[in-house]
């Protein structure tokens, strides 16, 4: 009796969606190619001494210890505490590059924005729908990581299957919805096109948190969902293989182990399997460093682990601060 019931239903995937199958169903869902390892454009950023990245790395460490030893007064703070100030603190240091580049002020963090995308995959109906991480919006657009070439040489890819496993398995099933579209922010706000979405993993509770095969299928989801709202905002509900691809990009972290996300929308025809396939671009289960000892371990009256960080990466940190310049630099 609901206005908005429909006999067909509608297979949705939320925050709280766990993938049984992971990125490869996240793929088949999105009609997705996978990448290993992150494209050259932002390799090309990690790889430039000009940047300075090198001088940033001890402040990074020294973020890192201010979040896990010294954010509270207790001994060893949780995951719900330190998890979110790092993310701030990595944040903050991202943004000190501004004064070298000025575009870099032309972006903006938004928290708890919904989103809703409504696409078909064979006779599936599909919808990405509601909070949508932390977003970070720019004044424009990502340019495409993919050339031309690269993106028809998709057609080629076959998508993996994983019968008798339904693609749909763990989504939610509904009958009452309606078939919508919308980026999340009104027309003419200055911030449109969505940049990077950050997830942060901080409940305390291991069984709480998104595995990261889990939570690596929960960000191309997403990155998928805001790539595919923007593309019908700008180019129509029309499917078809995009002239200027969309490109957004997703890291997500339980406080110290991070994933790193590029995804590429190229085509809006969804239905079938055949034709130019999207691209994602991503590297796996990167530590920001290996342990942080809260109280120092004393045995027998000898200090055998000394308070501290230990096995910090500093790689994984100029992932973060590359994904960040992306666009500017």
């Amino acid at each position: 009796e609901m206005p908005l019931y429909k006999e067909r239903g509608c297979y949705i995937c939320h925050q709280g969606v766990r993938m049984l199958e992971g990125v490869r169903q996240a793929q088949w869902l999105t009609k997705t190619k996978l990448v290993e390892g992150l494209p050259p454009a932002v390799q090309a950023i990690m790889d430039n001494p000009a940047l300075g990245l090198q001088e940033l790395e001890e402040r990074a460490k020294h973020m890192v210890s201010h979040a896990r030893l010294w954010d509270t007064a207790e001994a060893a703070p949780r995951r719900e505490r330190y998890c979110p100030v790092l993310f701030e603190n990595l944040i903050h240091i991202c943004r000190l590059m501004s004064g070298k580049y000025p575009a870099l002020s032309k972006r903006m963090l938004a928290r708890n924005c919904r989103i809703a995308a409504t696409w078909e995959r064979e006779s599936i109906l599909l919808q990405v729908r509601g909070l949508s991480g932390i977003l970070m919006n720019s004044m424009s657009p990502l340019a495409p990581v993919a050339s031309k070439e690269e993106i028809l040489a998709t057609k080629e890819h076959v998508l993996e299957t994983f019968y008798p496993i339904a693609p749909t398995i763990d989504l939610q099933e509904v009958n009452v919805y309606k078939e919508l579209n919308d980026t999340g922010f009104r027309d003419g706000y200055p911030y449109s096109h969505p940049h990077t979405l950050f997830f942060l993993e901080s409940a305390n509770v291991r069984t709480d948190r998104f595995r990261p095969e889990q939570l690596r299928a929960k960000m191309l989801m997403f990155a998928f969902g805001n790539a595919l709202a923007k593309a019908r905002a700008l180019h129509g509900n029309d499917p078809k293989v995009l002239e200027q691809p969309v490109v957004v990009q997703s890291i997500g972290t339980d406080g110290q182990l991070f994933q790193f996300m590029v995804f590429q929308l190229n085509t809006t025809d969804l239905v079938s399997n055949d034709g130019v396939k999207n691209l994602v671009w991503i590297d796996s289960d990167q530590n920001l460093y290996e342990r942080a000892q809260c109280v120092p371990e004393v045995k027998k009256g000898v200090v055998t682990k000394p308070a501290g960080i230990s096995g910090f990466q500093p790689d994984t940190f100029k992932k973060f601060l590359a994904l960040y310049l992306h666009g500017t630099v």
